[in-house]
């Protein structure tokens, strides 16, 4: 079979795609193969492609492909996240824009609109990873929101209260006035912004006597219960046991002391707001002060705000420095670098809230999966994440596992009574029933008098379950599945969900199976464009990866995105990478068309130059797979490529074909065209993980394949030898044959006439390349001489001579004029750089790599003089 003349990226990778999906090669069943598993970071159900998608995606394919060449029962588990805060954001916008209110809905008329929604946009992200080639078991895609997986969230939320380990606490928490829902400490955003320090007055009660605070947040001033100062702080000692007022709101507070304030900060006195500032809670806790929520939960201000009611916290903010300074309160302002918290969703600042909550203790649950990572049970790649891994584990605090959201799993809690404590927790509402009426000894309590906490749990508390759940192995601990894919093998994500989900991950793997959920970790680097900007559709710097893919091919694309992206550093993505992919790949298949064209006779001999062509290029492609072997062992997917590529392009493209084929019009040996079709199989194998689409056209063109046969379930080369010494003596050879195209191409010898080729061969090199030298230099003899040759050009490598006799080819007086001229120039240049380095002021002073590059320069002269005169003696005699 031929190939077509033109590379068609887009049909080839539907024919092909549509070929693995037909013939099931992406399914896996338990058998008795050794598993190989890699669970999918379930994007949003509501996200489109983007290019951190392509690059993780594109890792975790060459992973998987690789691990079927290697004959491992491959399996990777796609699916989605149901992204509670971004979905129901989505779903509300929507619900807006067609004039509902989502307050106006019910809980399950709410939770419609947002399965409809799911439908119609949950599966557009997966169906797009298939364009990138991902070879995911899509027959197990999964859904957080699944009924197996839903219901093993509220087992592990049921069995986690039940050990003591999920409690409900009236704690401070962060409040995201846009979503208008508590976040846990890792989902706010600390970003340093400027500011005001607003320096404000407090009359003495009883007195004309003032004292000033500062303050980041006037609008505040509304909920203070306490002035504090440090009771070592000789400027205020008048001022203890007294009270102050409160500006505008005109109420009477208490001065406290307590040695929490620094005495250095703003004046030395602190305005305590004890329902809006965390420390002011415990300072309000210890002091028992009066706590006064000032906030609705969208920010704006309540009746507690006064006039101020209903306004926007920063409206107010403007709107009472102005009142402030009219009535004196207000004695300056100055500018104020502030860390300000952000919410990692929806990036409004967050509000510290009082909030009645639940949360997951997280000290001893963490524990083990820090040991699982220090003691390298489980491997993080690259190891530099470990210490900021660590940090966090160390210094863990309690989980806030509640959202005030409807989408998303709701809280197993039944309420019963008025009071706080009346609640109890189940995993259905008929449990929750009987455990309602043992706990009161109440029988006649009915299902009626239930009512479910109508809060649902942070996303992160169903996908911290996700490579067990997905095999079903919360609710059937003892499957077959989860005993035989867990724990999975790697896990491809980025750095900056190590806390939010890799972590939690490891925590819930030995709770609940006393063992790590995966054993290798590749952190992936963010995407940035040539500025360094992380790419985002709002910079308007990142491109649109389908659109890339119709331009350049899946299989360009995944090139490009690899080529410079090693594990934990960022990728600096430029679309020219996308092209070099582009042209990889057509560089594949044009020598692949070369080979297939030629015709083949049986009753030739099979050429020297041939086989030791052959016996070169097998041992450069088994060095190319010992380093394949260590870069994929120490996950450096991008020196994999790069060991592939220059195999590839190089050695086969470059010199191996030009080394075996027939001279035009020849039809070539049967024995060196079928190991040159061997040679191109094993080629095509190490190729498929990172460029599939190309690989499988071209492997099943070479011959008519059963679905057996097909290169995505064939077998990964086997090691044997690698000759070093054939390695080595072609780097000479290669040198040769690059200084015969050089004196070729400087005296425009055309190719199609023969020259001989003397060697003054001082080194005693092999001559087991002097056929392969002969050919691809066209050369009519190649003579070996005990002495330099005259009348001839000469080039050098290593020690040994070579000479080209060039009589008659050339105008002899007019190639000695030009050598003669170059020779001058390159003595002169060689005694400027001498002059440099006999400077000792430059060579004590400048930088060790600008001394070796002008000893380099050095020594290229030197070389380049004596290869001159020896051509210019050569002229002459």
């Amino acid at each position: 079979m031929a190939l077509a003349e033109k590379y068609d990226a887009k049909s080839v990778e539907e024919k092909w795609y549509s070929y693995w999906m037909e013939n099931n090669y992406f399914h896996s069943e338990v058998d008795e193969r050794e598993s190989y598993t890699i669970v999918i970071p379930p994007p949003n159900v509501t996200g489109v492609l983007h290019m951190g998608h392509m690059l993780n995606n594109t890792i975790q394919d060459v992973l998987i492909r690789r691990a079927r060449l290697n004959g491992y029962n491959a399996c990777w588990v796609p699916g989605t996240d149901h992204a509670s805060i971004a979905t129901e954001a989505k779903v509300v916008a929507k619900l807006k824009e067609e004039g509902i209110n989502k307050n106006d809905l019910t809980r399950e008329e709410f939770l419609g609109h947002a399965w409809e929604w799911t439908h119609k946009h949950g599966g557009i992200i997966l169906e797009q990873l298939k364009k990138l080639g991902a070879s995911c078991d899509w027959e197990r895609t999964a859904f957080t929101m699944d009924e197996n997986l839903s219901a093993s969230v509220i087992k592990v939320f049921v069995d986690l209260y039940n050990k003591g380990l999920i409690y409900r606490g009236y704690r401070m928490v962060n409040w995201d006035p846009q979503a208008k829902t508590t976040l846990s400490d890792e989902e706010v955003i600390y970003e340093e912004k400027q500011g005001g320090l607003y320096y404000l007055n407090y009359k003495i009660d009883g007195s004309e006597d003032t004292l000033t605070i500062a303050t980041t947040r006037p609008e505040t001033i509304m909920g203070d219960t306490a002035i504090c100062i440090n009771p070592n702080d000789e400027r205020f000692t008048h001022l203890k046991g007294k009270k102050a007022i409160v500006p505008i709101a005109n109420r009477v507070i208490p001065i406290i002391e307590d040695e929490y304030v620094d005495m250095e900060f703003g004046t030395g006195c602190l305005k305590v707001t004890p329902a809006h500032d965390p420390n002011d809670k415990v300072l309000g806790d210890k002091h028992s002060l009066e706590v006064i929520d000032i906030f609705n939960d969208n920010a704006t201000l309540n009746a507690a705000g006064l006039h101020y009611k209903g306004k926007d916290r920063f409206v107010v903010r403007k709107e009472i420095v102005k009142e402030l300074e009219s009535i004196g309160a207000l004695e300056k302002t100055e500018t104020h670098l502030n860390k300000v918290g952000t919410s990692e969703r929806t990036k409004a600042v967050i509000e510290p809230k009082l909030s009645d909550q639940w949360f997951l203790k997280m000290k001893d649950l963490a524990q083990p999966a820090l040991d699982a990572v220090l003691d390298k049970e489980v491997n993080l790649v690259p190891e530099k994440f470990i210490s900021t891994y660590r940090y966090w584990m160390e210094n863990v605090r309690d989980w806030n596992i509640s959202r005030q959201l409807w989408w998303g799993h709701q809280i197993p809690a039944y309420f019963y009574g008025p009071g706080k404590e009346d609640f109890v927790v189940a995993e259905s509402r008929e449990e929750a029933l009987s455990l309602a009426q043992e706990k009161t000894g109440n029988d006649s309590l009915k299902d009626t008098d239930l009512t479910q906490d109508p809060d649902a749990l942070d996303t992160w508390f169903s996908s911290w379950l996700w490579p067990m759940s997905v095999f079903n192995g919360i609710l059937e601990p003892d499957n077959k599945e989860i005993n035989y894919y867990y724990p999975t093998n790697d896990l491809v994500t980025a750095p900056e969900i190590l806390f939010f989900w890799v972590a939690r991950m490891i925590i819930a793997g030995y709770e609940y199976r006393q063992e790590k959920p995966f054993t290798n970790v590749y952190l992936t680097g963010i995407v940035r464009d040539k500025q360094r900007r992380k790419m985002s559709k709002s910079l308007g710097n990142s491109p649109d990866p389908l659109d890339l893919i119709g331009q350049y091919g899946a299989d360009g694309i995944r090139v490009g995105m690899l080529l410079s992206s090693p594990a934990g550093n960022d990728l600096m993505f430029d679309e020219d990478l996308c092209k070099q992919g582009s042209a990889f790949v057509n560089k594949i298949f044009n020598a692949s068309r070369l080979v297939l064209g030629w015709k083949v006779d049986t009753t030739i001999e099979q050429p020297e130059a041939s086989v030791v062509a052959i016996n070169w290029y097998r041992s450069k492609f088994q060095k190319a797979l010992v380093e394949l072997e260590n870069n994929y062992n120490k996950y450096r997917i991008s020196d994999a490529l790069m060991t592939t590529y220059k195999l590839i392009w190089d050695d086969f493209c470059g010199w191996f074909l030009e080394m075996v084929k027939p001279s035009y019009g020849s039809p070539i040996d049967i024995n060196t065209y079928q190991q040159v079709i061997a040679i191109l199989e094993d080629n095509l194998k190490i190729l498929h993980p990172f460029v599939p689409f190309i690989s499988e056209e071209i492997w099943q063109q070479i011959s008519d394949r059963s679905a057996e046969e097909a290169l995505i379930i064939a077998s990964w080369p086997e090691e044997t030898s690698v000759n070093e010494d054939l390695i080595k003596e072609f780097e000479v050879a290669g040198d040769i044959i690059s200084g015969i195209r050089t004196i070729r191409k400087e005296k425009n010898i055309p190719f199609k006439d023969t020259i001989e080729l003397f060697v003054l061969n001082s080194e005693k090199l092999k001559t087991t390349f002097d056929t392969v030298i002969s050919k691809l230099g066209n050369l009519s003899g190649l003579n070996y001489v005990e002495e330099k040759v005259e009348g001839a050009l000469s080039f050098r490598v290593k020690s040994n001579e070579y000479f080209i006799p060039i009589s008659g080819a050339i105008d002899v007086e007019e190639e000695i004029k030009k050598l003669t001229d170059e020779l001058l120039y390159t003595e002169g240049f060689l005694k400027s750089v001498q002059k440099k380095l006999q400077n000792e002021r430059f060579v004590n002073n400048a930088p060790e790599q600008v001394i070796a590059t002008e000893r380099k320069k050095e020594a290229d002269a030197e070389a380049k003089i004596a290869t001159l005169k020896s051509s210019l003696e050569g002229l002459r005699s």
